[in-house]
């Protein structure tokens, strides 16, 4: 080969390596690009808080790009954390220096089971709205299909060993917001400063009757049958404390909506307190009621409020006022 030729094929290789050197970086850099679906994408968004403000309204601040909707999403798919603690209500208030993180790798598992809904939880607390109709615990009749069952199965997909605690409860058929501990030793610390670090409990519950005094106090000592039925007592010595005090939000075509402070959580308290005002619950059989066109006890758990026991942070979880209710009082 003369020496021109042999110059055209060299020149001839060396197009066609460079050709294929910028195809390869090419697809390289193709292959590597940051975005939907890439491993070098960023996983997790963190955010510090700087000044009071509900999540909803941070978040829709922090995330210009993103519609209500998509991050309503990421609330309900329990992709948002809070101090380390998934936290899927929107109006769940947040404080200075508090850290709010978006896991954008995709829905948590889901957490809804027979219609609980896990509002918050961390590695000390769960708290959840149960639904009417769900046993807080087990029964000589139900083992299984209880608040406690369903929470306990959930912990220990994630911690074999770990436990689950019961701080208060609810009745069957209220619905509402509840809190369990994760140890014994939060739950005790829950159980023993009850009254210090509650600062808010309160119910919605719809009555027979048109209340007539817009707000009230009841008071009284309660006491139990053999048949296990709450009731109010005057016999001296007997009994425990009990006040409740109320509020009516709403009356209609023979029914009132109240809100319902407790200043003591005993069993069966409000039902007792509203039978003892002549205005029992809508629903509430066992204790008055003529007439139960939901088929269920209009009573729900709205609002609880309190310090969390072990990092001292404010927390208050709301669970709205059940639409059926509204309906009773329109």
């Amino acid at each position: 080969m003369d020496r021109d030729a042999e110059i055209r094929t060299l020149s001839r290789q060396s197009m066609a390596c460079r050709k294929k050197d910028a195809k390869d970086g090419f697809m390289k850099k193709k292959n590597h690009a940051p975005g939907r679906g890439s491993k070098t994408a960023e996983k997790t968004t963190r955010l510090r808080v700087s000044e009071p403000a509900e999540l909803m309204a941070f978040l829709m601040e922090k995330l210009p790009d993103h519609s209500r909707s998509s991050v309503k999403a990421l609330l309900t798919r329990g992709q948002v954390t809070v101090d380390n603690g998934v936290v899927t209500q929107y109006n769940h208030s947040l404080q200075p220096g508090q850290s709010v993180a978006i896991d954008w790798s995709g829905p948590r598992k889901a957490e809804t089971m027979k219609g609980l809904e896990i509002l918050f939880e961390d590695p000390d607390l769960i708290v959840i709205s149960k639904p009417s109709g769900l046993l807080t615990i087990a029964s000589e009749k139900e083992k299984e299909k209880t608040a406690y069952h369903l929470l306990a199965d959930h912990v220990r997909t994630t911690d074999p060993g770990k436990r689950l605690f019961i701080v208060h409860r609810l009745d069957r058929d209220t619905s509402g917001v509840m809190l369990f501990a994760k140890s014994e030793e939060v739950k005790n610390k829950l159980q023993s400063q009850w009254k210090r670090l509650v600062t808010e409990r309160s119910y919605v519950a719809v009555v027979e009757g048109l209340v007539r005094k817009p707000e009230g106090t009841i008071a009284s000592r309660l006491t139990e049958t053999k048949t296990k039925l709450m009731y109010s007592t005057t016999a001296p010595g007997e009994g425990v404390e009990a006040v409740t005090h109320y509020k009516v939000l709403q009356s209609a075509s023979a029914r009132s909506l109240l809100e319902l402070q407790l200043e003591t959580g005993r069993k069966n308290q409000i039902r007792v307190h509203m039978k003892d005002m002549g205005h029992s619950i809508v629903g509430d059989k066992k204790y008055g009621a003529q007439t139960n066109p939901i088929g269920r006890l209009a009573l729900h758990a709205r609002i609880l409020a309190f310090r969390h026991p072990v990092t001292g942070q404010p927390l208050r979880f709301e669970s709205p006022i059940p639409a059926e209710f509204l309906r009773l009082v329109p």
